[in-house]
């Protein structure tokens, strides 16, 4: 067959010619050891916590080495296609301190000169290569039904199409230049794909960069390169486009890892040397049994990063947790340098540390409380405030309006050698302090223990003093002995049963009744805060 008339008359509207093309691409000049790496999401909904954790990786491996992080938008499937996703991507990307060094607004500014940066407005470079592996019988038009999907590498051939031969093997690879022309005439869509070479029984040899060798046999599918809108598969518009953009490492998820054997005959198809690999483990979390399931969009809220920002968790806490998955031995880095900056932590991006990595909740809340603990009064209004005006409107003017006020709150236990660690997130500040904005409306009381409380209190309103805090302490002690509670606690712990209580039972009374909460920051600061008038008919309403 003449492949150079069938390319013609396949593509006879082409307008690009590949090595035109690959001067437009000239080969990037970087440091020696740089790497080049990209986050290529599709944009058919939010950014799930597994491709922002794959980003992490690639903007740390390109910074590290001296090198070039971009975004590249794999927008080839129009139908799925979210308005607005590809947005929400750069913008969390850029909120997290992930910029990318190359990028490109829908419809506006370029950075960058390996563009487009949008797969969608790549379409002639893929038919160009396209008609290249035609032109050199590498490919062929297909004619079948099954020619819109985005990949058909696990498709199996009908059993009519598979008498004699192998049955990843295309029928349409058998068809004349007549027969082609003939369908075109009739004006019949057609797919492209690859004219594979392999024999289902060879294996091929490769190193992943986390994994190790891998071992696997030779693709033998003749898988689809451009659909029948002419659009691109993932597996051949990676290939053409991390060639021609630089890329030097690709990290992507281990459900991808069946496709490499596909991509090596790709790559070696159009002549190009492939990049290097990161599969990543998928992140799993455990359900109510004790299960183990994948990170899902449908059960998992946390799967969407935007719920952190919703919630109010600050982001150096996400970021901090998924190094942690990534690379393990970060914990026990930050504990022995607890004010250093992430940039100082040699981080490893091809040495992922869990096979499975679990997201857990409870960490991440542990890890964000030990951050804010560390923030000035000033900051946390700052952030709170910050928040609020996103997610908790209806607080915002009451934020501006007793700027004071909330900051001397969030100053109770905060800026001391030991601070509070009771908030993770902003959204929880109002349920946690609401003690300190209106008169509780529920108490943690012991059913059994009523009478004391009461009778504690009614004697308090004697006793209340808040000039200052030994002051205070001294006279709550004072009406502790009268009552017949220890003041000393050897002798409490010595002979429990001839008290009441001692003074750390008393204080939990007045706490309740000021609070309605057994556990609180520290007492006398709340007291002072809320004023002698405030205290006193708070009790009274109590009692």
């Amino acid at each position: 067959m003449d492949y150079k008339k069938l390319a013609d008359l396949l593509f006879s509207d082409n307008k690009s010619d590949f090595t035109e093309i690959e001067k437009k691409y000239p080969k990037r000049i970087l440091a020696k050891d740089a790497e080049v790496t990209r986050f290529a999401p599709s944009p058919t909904g939010f950014m799930h916590l597994g491709g922002f954790f794959q980003a992490l990786i690639d903007f740390n491996i390109a910074k590290r080495s001296g090198g070039v992080f971009y975004l590249r938008i794999e927008d080839t499937d129009q139908k799925r296609e979210v308005s607005g996703a590809s947005a929400i991507i750069l913008g969390i990307l850029t909120e997290y301190g992930l910029l990318p060094d190359e990028y490109q607004l829908k419809g506006g500014v370029t950075v960058g000169d390996y563009g487009p940066y949008y797969q969608s407005e790549r379409k002639e470079i893929y038919k160009a290569y396209a008609k290249k592996l035609v032109s050199e019988g590498k490919a062929f038009p297909c004619f079948c039904k099954k020619t819109e999907g985005l990949s058909d590498v696990k498709e199996k051939r009908e059993k009519k199409f598979a008498v004699g031969v192998n049955e990843d093997k295309d029928p349409c690879r058998n068809l004349t230049i007549e027969q082609i022309e003939q369908m075109l005439k009739e004006g019949k869509k057609f797919s492209i794909r690859l004219k594979s070479n392999g024999d289902g029984v060879s294996k091929i040899k490769f190193e992943d960069c986390g994994k190790g060798e891998v071992e696997m046999v030779a693709n033998s599918i003749d898988a689809i390169l451009l659909k029948n809108d002419l659009m691109p598969t993932y597996h051949f518009a990676h290939a053409v486009d991390d060639t021609l953009m630089g890329t030097t490492v690709v990290v992507r998820g281990e459900e991808w890892l069946p496709s490499f054997p596909l991509h090596k005959e790709i790559f070696d198809a159009l002549g190009f040397k492939q990049p290097k690999y990161i599969h990543t483990p998928l992140i799993y979390k455990f359900n109510e049994k004790g299960n183990r399931n994948k990170l899902s969009k449908r059960k998992h809220p946390e799967a969407d990063m935007r719920f952190f920002d919703k919630e109010g968790y600050e982001k150096q806490a996400v970021v901090e947790y998924l190094i942690n998955l990534i690379n393990s031995n970060f914990e026990n880095w930050r504990k022995a340098n607890p004010d250093s900056p992430i940039s100082e932590f040699a981080f490893n991006g091809f040495k992922i540390t869990a096979n499975t990595p679990i997201f857990d909740m409870i960490k991440l809340n542990d890890i964000s409380k030990e951050i804010i603990s560390k923030f000035s009064a000033e900051r946390c209004y700052g952030e709170l405030l910050s928040w609020a005006r996103e997610y908790s409107t209806e607080n915002v003017d009451y934020l501006v309006k007793d700027k004071e006020y909330v900051t001397k709150v969030l100053n109770i236990d905060r800026e001391k050698p030991k601070p509070r660690k009771d908030i993770y997130k902003w959204s929880m500040f109002f349920d946690l302090f609401d003690y300190m904005f209106g008169v509780p409306h529920t108490y943690e009381i012991d059913e059994q223990k009523k009478t004391d409380f009461c009778e504690v209190l009614k004697t308090y309103k004697d006793y209340l003093e808040l000039s200052s805090k030994d002051a205070w302490f001294d006279n709550v002690k004072k009406m502790a002995e009268k009552l017949g509670y220890a003041v000393d606690n050897k002798a409490y712990k010595a002979n429990p049963e001839s008290f009441k209580g001692n003074v750390a039972t008393v204080c939990e009374y007045i706490r309740v009744a000021i609070t309605g909460r057994k556990n609180s920051p520290d007492l006398y600061e709340i007291m002072t805060l809320l004023g002698e008038k405030e205290i006193s008919d708070r009790i009274s309403q109590f009692v």
